[in-house]
């Protein structure tokens, strides 16, 4: 494919899954061979932050061949859910392709402290790897190296090593973690508007990867516009531009890719293109690349092509869910995926592959908003909270620190510390829950000791908090905050709660040779994702899996 070809936009949701025969029930086992025909290509979506309210709000916009496939032709879970607590993108991303909760991959957030030292660790973070060609920071995600469990592509190249499993997204952990330990990430990178790999993967790129970066495909969008879709008064439904709570308070659309003043596009160019349309483009045009430069759905190996769409939560932490530019940033998403699925069609043959779209986690509406409507909200200073709850604890057991830090969404205390001082462990874990849900904000806590004897089950999040709990990674009081609430920070709003507006997402599914189409209403997990796709493709689901065969209707 020559890389400079006109890419077709496309944005969709990807949402139910199979069976050639009769519905799967919570008993069928997800292990078992699927349907006779598997299809030669998965392509598997992921919009990054996109919460199920918007699928629906904005229906009636949409092109005819992008969200609109899935739901119109399609099959569509209306109450798929996240059942973890912390609900963040690389747990999102971890537990998609694995079946798996954060307490089972290790995968407690985007970032966390070592529990040993304090030190923090980024989820896709390993100093063995580099990033092929450019520069590689601390705490850059370059390997697979922290998850604990294989995925669906693991288990399908174990299977046939001829089937190919390719990650792309404009996020390194948006690549990495649902290609697993055995497929191929690439990664956007920031600094030059081009996609890499990792040592870890491959010593040098293949040729289409060098072809599709040397023509520099993201420099066409240098001082171009992101303009709106409609016109004005298609907007009503959505919070107008600058807001004095947006992250860039004058944001507005048309919004100019580039610094006006430079002449060249540079770094701060290539990383702007994250936050709109066009960062999404350019995975979708590196998608089709891979498919060309990988024969991918060329053979009778199915292969895995994952793609995370990073635009839609840069877009939703600036400016928040109900924004116009979050409004029109979703049918931009709209008309690039209408573009890529008929590219697919042509490309791979319309009844050759399957389509999956979901989110990582949803979105709370900022703050700023609900108040507005009259409810409870708010920002919670969380250095000021921490240093009031080690006050609190040096005024019981003696000066000192006793809490590390934060932890993903836990609080870390120092055990060298503590056992210096000769204390009870489990007694200052104890006095930090009480201490912290004195702090305005919070909803509940619970211990490690709790979290591991299961002695607080039925309480409020108490299972959900367990889930987002790992006993190797976390610390050692696990923490959700209330409802429309979240800490301070440059962003207008967040995710990371237990909460329906993080845990509701898409779940949509296309392929007419497989999917009977129709809206599903059975309340279902993102953990059901995984065994269901093994399932399709005939492979046993991965070893750490918690889901069941999603309910789907014979074609």
């Amino acid at each position: 494919m020559q890389p400079t070809r006109r890419i077709a936009l496309v944005a969709a949701l990807a949402a139910a899954l199979l069976s050639a025969c009769a519905s799967p029930t919570a008993g069928t086992d997800p292990s078992a061979a699927g349907p006779a025909g598997k299809p030669k290509l998965l392509v598997f979506l992921v919009v990054d932050g996109l919460p199920q309210r918007q699928v629906l709000a904005y229906r009636d916009q949409l092109q005819p061949d992008g969200f609109a496939r899935f739901l119109e032709r399609g099959a569509w879970f209306s109450q798929a859910h996240y059942s973890h607590a912390f609900t963040v993108t690389a747990a999102g991303h971890a537990l998609m392709l694995t079946g798996a909760s954060p307490e089972r991959t290790g995968i407690i957030g985007n970032e966390w402290r070592d529990p040993a030292t304090g030190r923090e660790v980024y989820n896709t973070g390993d100093t063995s790897a580099t990033y092929i060609g450019h520069k590689t920071r601390a705490l850059d995600g370059t390997s697979p190296k922290n998850l604990k469990v294989e995925t669906v592509g693991d288990v399908l190249r174990r299977a046939d090593p001829r089937s190919v499993v390719i990650g792309i997204s404009g996020k390194d952990r948006g690549a990495i973690l649902p290609a697993g330990k055995t497929g191929t990430a690439y990664m956007y990178m920031s600094d030059d508007g081009t996609f890499a790999s990792s040592t870890y993967y491959m010593k040098q790129h293949p040729a289409w990867v060098n072809e599709f970066n040397a023509a520099k495909p993201a420099d066409r969008f240098f001082k171009q516009f992101w303009r709106p879709m409609l016109a004005e008064d298609a907007y009503a439904r959505s919070i107008p531009d600058e807001q004095p709570w947006f992250a860039t308070r004058d944001a507005r659309l048309p919004m100019m890719m580039g610094v006006p003043q430079d002449d060249a596009p540079g770094p701060a160019f290539y990383s702007a293109l994250l936050r709109g349309p066009y960062g999404d483009a350019l995975d979708l045009e590196f998608a089709l690349a891979a498919v060309e430069g990988e024969k991918l759905g060329r053979d009778d190996a199915p292969d895995i092509l994952s793609v995370s769409l990073s635009g839609h939560d840069y877009v939703n932490h600036a400016f928040s869910a109900e924004s116009r530019l979050s409004h029109d940033h979703f049918l931009q998403l709209d008309r690039l995926l209408q573009g890529f699925f008929r590219d697919l069609d042509t490309r791979v043959g319309k009844d050759n592959w399957v389509a999956v779209l979901t989110a990582d986690h949803g979105f709370m509406p900022a703050p700023e908003y609900s108040k507005t409507k009259g409810i409870d909200a708010g920002k919670i200073n969380s250095a000021q909270a921490l240093a009031r709850i080690n006050a609190g604890l040096a005024q019981k057991f003696g000066e000192g620190k006793w809490v590390m830090g934060y932890s993903a969404a836990s609080l870390l205390l120092d055990k060298p510390l503590i056992a210096q001082k000769g204390v009870d462990l489990d007694a200052v874990a104890e006095e930090a829950r009480r201490l912290l849900l004195l702090e305005p904000g919070f909803e509940t806590a619970y211990t490690r000791k709790e979290l591991l004897s299961g002695s607080r089950a039925g309480a409020r999040y108490f299972e959900a908090s367990r889930k987002s709990w790992h006993p190797d990674v976390s610390g050692e009081v696990q923490f959700t905050l209330k409802a429309n609430y979240m800490f301070n920070s440059s962003s207008a709003s967040t995710h990371g709660s237990p909460h329906e507006y993080d845990t509701h997402v898409p779940l949509l599914v296309y392929g007419p040779k497989w999917v009977r189409p129709g809206r599903i209403d059975t309340k279902v997990e993102v953990t059901d994702i995984a065994p269901t796709l093994a399932h399709l493709l005939g492979v046993p689901a991965p070893a750490g899996s918690q889901g069941k065969l999603l309910p789907l209707t014979a074609p």
